[in-house]
């Protein structure tokens, strides 16, 4: 084991500690995404983790004495738990997370706001906001299923880098699928960096988002301190 991974291993245990919302989490940092219930996870976190709020209707942690377990967190326990929201909310590993991070350090600008930047620009997550999926782990396991085209080409990876310009579709065999009706029929927001026909069920993702048009409720600036122990 690397010492990044012995760190950040580490450091999950101690929020642990402090903090018994992160205490019941289903994964360490050698296996893949959290599988366990959302609805439970977003509660411990105090977020809502599918944007629709409906996983967060009990403000406070779930079991018998939830109403009373929110702890005072030191300022290395807020500083995980908030990269825990981000990384929670986009359903990416804590490698994949950790990547995506260095690679936003690579970049010119606000440090925090390119690694947002870059976590909006993956497929599912684009997929996502064009209303082409209810939420996030749907619109995963559609990209998976390989229903999109990227520019005229099928693309499977969730993860994958959608750049500014690129016209995502879905696949003419995939069009009637009712999981994609319901999801563009509900719809009731486009975020203005994207364009929609909802005839042709295909968008544009036409540049990059701006700050106010990503996540209010996430504080980048605390992830940046986290990795920058």
């Amino acid at each position: 084991m690397l010492p990044s991974e012995v760190r950040v291993a580490k450091d999950e245990t101690s929020l642990a500690e402090v903090n018994t919302c992160e205490s019941n989490l289903k994964e360490n940092e050698n296996m893949a995404r959290y599988t366990g219930p959302r609805h439970k996870l977003a509660r411990r976190l105090g977020i809502s983790l599918d944007g629709t709020g409906k996983d967060i209707k009990r403000n406070f942690p779930p079991g018998q004495h939830g109403h009373n377990n929110r702890r005072k967190l030191s300022e290395y326990g807020i500083q995980l738990q908030e990269k825990q929201k981000l990384r929670h909310m986009f359903g990416v590993s804590e490698k994949q997370f950790r990547r995506t991070f260095e690679q936003a350090g690579k970049m010119a600008g606000v440090l925090g706001e390119n690694f947002m930047k870059l976590l909006e620009s993956r497929l599912d997550n684009v997929v996502y906001r064009m209303g082409l999926a209810p939420t996030r782990p749907a619109a995963r396991q559609l990209v998976n299923h390989g229903h999109f085209l990227v520019n005229g080409k099928k693309v499977n990876i969730p993860s994958y880098r959608v750049q500014p310009g690129d016209v995502i579709s879905v696949r003419e065999k995939s069009s009637n699928l009712q999981i994609i009706k319901d999801a563009v029929e509900a719809r009731n927001f486009l975020p203005n960096y994207i364009t929609f026909d909802d005839n042709k069920l295909e968008g544009t993702f036409n540049r990059l988002p701006d700050r106010e048009e990503m996540p209010a409720e996430i504080n980048e600036v605390l992830i940046v301190e986290f990795y920058s122990r």
